[in-house]
């Protein structure tokens, strides 16, 4: 198929790349053009110099930016690429954003002819490289089983939840999920330290039991080691918890913990860890 992909950060770069690998013909675009010249000289492709130009003759245009204003100028703007989509043309939008975005962009796509599918991301930059990324999907059923086995070259489960809007509200409940999860494994190893527990050995029988997960198992050596260099920066992961705490206040859910984790991940910007992955919470409890 011929495809565009807009968007060539730590997520962006390697799955455009497996849709080059599976033979797919891949037009891409990035803001900062030299990104662009790296992935044109790793895949065969090509590289153009506006969302519009790329996305001229494309069946699919993938996007995977930042956050809702970041959409809008690469899907909504002059050169945006509505602009430059055909007749028949399908977006599918990867950026985690609010769910809100999701259904302007789905009308948006819908007036002018092209369908429309959000469909955010869990995995990470390793799920993103090695094509195992879970996608959560919303959108029409159509458009849906035009993208499906597309998407399963960097994904190894592509769930349709329902309408636009759906998938970013999934992955709302993903990173909600995280952010506790996170907390209470730093508390829980913290403990263990200050118990005088062979913390590492802890971490391997609780891995067997009811406690177990993954942030436990791909985590739990990295944070007792205070290395956190390994995962999904605190400053996206903020900017995804403002979504979910906006959209809580819509739909009036009840947020407490979710709320206060925000605000330890707030602690770990000021101490300069803005670019530490999630796991980064333990280092407010050992280093009070």
């Amino acid at each position: 198929m011929k495809l565009a992909f807009l968007g060539l950060g730590v997520m962006g770069f390697p799955m455009a790349g497996h849709l080059a690998k599976a033979g797919h013909e891949v037009t891409v675009y990035n803001r900062t053009a030299a990104k662009a010249r790296i992935w044109i000289e790793q895949h065969k492709g090509a590289a153009r110099s506006t969302p519009a130009e790329a996305a001229a003759d494309a069946e699919i245009v993938f996007t995977c930016v930042g956050n809702d204003d970041d959409v809008r100028q690469v899907v909504l703007g002059p050169q945006g690429a509505l602009a430059g989509m055909g007749n028949g043309a399908l977006l599918v939008d990867h950026t985690t954003a609010s769910a809100e975005l999701a259904r302007e962009v789905d009308a948006a796509a819908k007036t002018r002819g092209f369908g429309f599918l959000d469909a955010p991301v869990s995995g990470g930059q390793a799920g993103a490289q090695n094509g195992t990324l879970t996608v959560m999907v919303g959108g029409d059923a159509a458009s849906f089983a035009r993208a499906e086995k597309v998407m399963a070259h960097y994904g190894r489960a592509v769930t349709h939840m329902g309408p636009a809007g759906n998938g970013q509200l999934t992955k709302m409940v993903n990173q909600i999920m995280i952010a506790g999860l996170v907390q209470a494994l730093s508390e829980g190893l913290n403990f263990a330290v200050r118990a005088g527990l062979d913390a590492p050995k802890a971490a391997q029988v609780i891995a067997k039991g009811a406690g177990q997960s993954w942030q436990l198992e791909n985590r739990y050596k990295t944070i007792l080691d205070d290395k956190f260099d390994f995962g999904f920066a605190v400053d996206w992961m903020r900017k995804d918890l403002a979504i979910c705490l906006a959209e809580a206040r819509r739909n009036k859910s009840a947020l407490p913990v979710t709320a206060l984790v925000d605000q330890f991940y707030e602690r770990v910007q000021e101490r300069g860890g803005g670019r530490w992955d999630t796991s980064s919470l333990f280092h407010l409890l050992a280093h009070p």
